[in-house]
C-alpha cells in the first residue's frame, strides 16, 4: 500500500486531529495544549520524544537503520490573536484567538507523517520532526536553535511547507533562493517646536517634515534600489498633534521593510538614514530613527530546493508542480533554520474554495482535502533522503 492510500485510510482520524487543534488556538509560546496533544501522541507512536525546547516546542526522533543521514522536518503551531467569524461545529472556542494562518493543518500533516513512518518505517536514517512553537512574529525557530536543537538532533537538512491559498489544492510550488522576505519595523520620531498655527513661522513643523519623509522614502524603492531588487517599504502609521489650532512639538512614523536578500536589507537601511538626515536638515529639526530587526529573508538552497522538486515530479507530476514561483513578499521564521542548514521552505496548494480566502483572515480556514497530500510529500521526501538499504 502506498503512503497516500495508508494515510487516506485514516482521513477521519486526522481530520479529526486538525478540527481539534483548531477549536482550541494557542498564541505563541503559550502553545501548552497542542504540545501535549503532538507529544502524547508521538509517544503512543513508539516514537522518541523531546519537550520544552525553544519553551513549547517538541521534537521526535525515529532512527532506521545505519545511514548517518539525517533529515529535519519542520511544521508550526501558533495561531493568531483573530477573532473568528467561521461558523462551522470546529471554530475556534476561544475569543481573539484564531488559527487563521493554517498552522492546525501544518501540525497535524508533520504528526500523521511521523505517525506514518513509525508504523512503516521504509528508510534507513535519521528523522527529526520539529513541532515549533511561536512563528507568528515572536521568534520561535530562534528560539528552539539557541536550545541547542541542531546540536541535539545533528541533520543535513531541514525542511517546512505552508499552505497557499491563492494555489489550487493538488499543486505545490518550489524555487530555489528566496521564497520569503525579511520583515522589518521602523519607528520615526520627529521633534520640532510647536507653535499656535495661525502662527506657523514661530515653530519647526513636525507634521509638514513628516509629510515629506513619507514621499522621500519611497525614492529608496524606486530610485535607490535595482529595480530587480524587490524592496517594500510601507509607513503605515503617522501620529502628531492633539488640536485644531496648534502646531505640534512631535510627530512619529511608523512602518515595515520587506526584502529578499540581505544585502538589499542593509541598503535600504543605510539609505532610510541617509533621507531621514537630509530630511532632518531642510527643516531643522531632529530625526531619529529605531530599527526593530525582525525575520530574514527565507532563502532555500538550490540542491535542496531541486530535490523537493524531484521529488514531488515523482509523487504528482511536473504538471502539478509550478517550479520557480514568484516569492512572496510576507515573512517566516523558518528562515533562521536556513541561516544554520540547507533546506528547503514549499508551498501546498489550500484551494479557493470554502475557508480558501487568504491566509490571517478572519474567516480563513485549512483545507481537510489536503491533509493526507501533504503527510505524504513529508514521507516521501524522508525516504528520498534517506532511501532503504
Amino acid at each position: 500500500m502506498s503512503a497516500l492510500a495508508a494515510l487516506e485510510s485514516r482521513r477521519d482520524e486526522i481530520v479529526r486531529v486538525r478540527h481539534d487543534i483548531h477549536a482550541h488556538p494557542e498564541l505563541a509560546f503559550d502553545e501548552h495544549r497542542t504540545a501535549a496533544l503532538v507529544a502524547e501522541r508521538l509517544r503512543a507512536a513508539g516514537i522518541e520524544t523531546h519537550t520544552g525546547i525553544g519553551r513549547t516546542g517538541v521534537v521526535g526522533v525515529i532512527r532506521r537503520g545505519n545511514s548517518p543521514r539525517a533529515i529535519a522536518l519542520r511544521a508550526d503551531m501558533d495561531a493568531l490573536p483573530i477573532t473568528e467569524l467561521n461558523e462551522f461545529s470546529h471554530r475556534s472556542r476561544h475569543a481573539g484567538r484564531m488559527h487563521a494562518c493554517g498552522h492546525d493543518g501544518h501540525t497535524t500533516m508533520l504528526l500523521a507523517a511521523a505517525e506514518h513512518l513509525a508504523v512503516h518505517p521504509d528508510f534507513d536514517g535519521t528523522v527529526v520532526f520539529i513541532f515549533q512553537p511561536a512563528e507568528e512574529g515572536e521568534g520561535g525557530a530562534p528560539a528552539m536553535i539557541a536550545d541547542g536543537l541542531f546540536e541535539r538532533f545533528p541533520v543535513d537538512a531541514v525542511f517546512g511547507m505552508h499552505n497557499w491559498p491563492e494555489m489550487p489544492a493538488g499543486r505545490f510550488g518550489v524555487t530555489p533562493g528566496p521564497v520569503m522576505a525579511s520583515a522589518d519595523r521602523f519607528d520615526i520620531t520627529i521633534t520640532g517646536r510647536g507653535a499656535h498655527a495661525a502662527m506657523p513661522q514661530q515653530g519647526l513643523d513636525p507634521v509638514i517634515a513628516g509629510a515629506q519623509l513619507v514621499t522621500a522614502l519611497q525614492t529608496i524603492a524606486s530610485r535607490s534600489t535595482d529595480p530587480l531588487d524587490a524592496v517594500v517599504l510601507s509607513v503605515t502609521q503617522f501620529h502628531a498633534g492633539e488640536a485644531y489650532n496648534a502646531i505640534p512639538t512631535r510627530a512619529d512614523l511608523c512602518g515595515t521593510v520587506r526584502t529578499l536578500r540581505p544585502e538589499v536589507r542593509k541598503a535600504t537601511r543605510a539609505s532610510m538614514q541617509r533621507v531621514i538626515d537630509g530630511v532632518a536638515a531642510a527643516f531643522g529639526l531632529q530625526i531619529e530613527m529605531v530599527w526593530r530587526e525582525g525575520y530574514p529573508p527565507t532563502v532555500n538552497s538550490d540542491a535542496e530546493a531541486a530535490f523537493c522538486r524531484d521529488v514531488l515530479h515523482g509523487m504528482i507530476g511536473a504538471d502539478r508542480v509550478d517550479w520557480a514561483i514568484r516569492p512572496s513578499m510576507g515573512a517566516e521564521d523558518f528562515a533562521y533554520f536556513l541561516e544554520k542548514k540547507p533546506g528547503c521552505y514549499v508551498w501546498i496548494g489550500n484551494g479557493a474554495g470554502a475557508g480558501g480566502c487568504m491566509l490571517h483572515n478572519a474567516r480563513y480556514d485549512f483545507n481537510d482535502e489536503i491533509l493526507t497530500l501533504g503527510a505524504s510529500y513529508w514521507v516521501k521526501l524522508v525516504q528520498a533522503w534517506c532511501p532503504p538499504a
